[in-house]
């Protein structure tokens, strides 16, 4: 029977999985919009082609659903030093919607405000008194044209 060698036993240390966007390797850059701590659970909901934008929408314990943040596809995007620069229209529009400039956090991670909330007090705003107007002619239109 052979004797066992009273050795120090290495200790293994575990690698732990980095986080997503945290490497700078992912497809995606994340544009982060609120912190995942207020929210239970999560849901990727893929936004015009597929592929290319991604909202990552978040249920609050209250049951509403919100935008947590945005995935852009790096085909849409690119990094100019510490900006991200939108390349495709969606990825134009995304980001004129939003608050903020996205700004850099790490790796593929950035952070930005959602559009500013309008407060009920000051709606309807201009834009929406004019797309009511709009959709009434419409709807008149299309009852007068069905009468002849």
């Amino acid at each position: 029977m052979a004797a066992k060698t009273s050795g120090s036993p290495e200790k293994k240390s575990r690698q732990r999985r980095a986080k997503p966007g945290t490497t700078g390797e992912g497809d995606y850059y994340h544009i982060e919009l609120r912190p995942t701590s207020e929210f239970i659970t999560f849901r990727n909901v893929d936004v015009g082609d597929k592929g290319h934008l991604q909202r990552l929408a978040g249920k609050r314990a209250s049951g509403s659903w919100d935008t947590a943040a945005w995935l852009v596809s790096k085909t849409d995007a690119h990094m100019e030093g510490e900006t991200l620069v939108p390349d495709s229209q969606d990825a134009k529009d995304l980001f004129s919607s939003l608050g903020s400039e996205p700004k850099h956090i790490k790796g593929d991670i950035f952070e930005a405000k959602d559009r500013p909330n309008v407060p009920e007090k000051k709606k309807p705003t201009e834009a929406q008194k004019k797309a009511w107007a709009e959709n009434i002619k419409k709807a008149q239109q299309a009852r007068w044209a069905g009468k002849k």
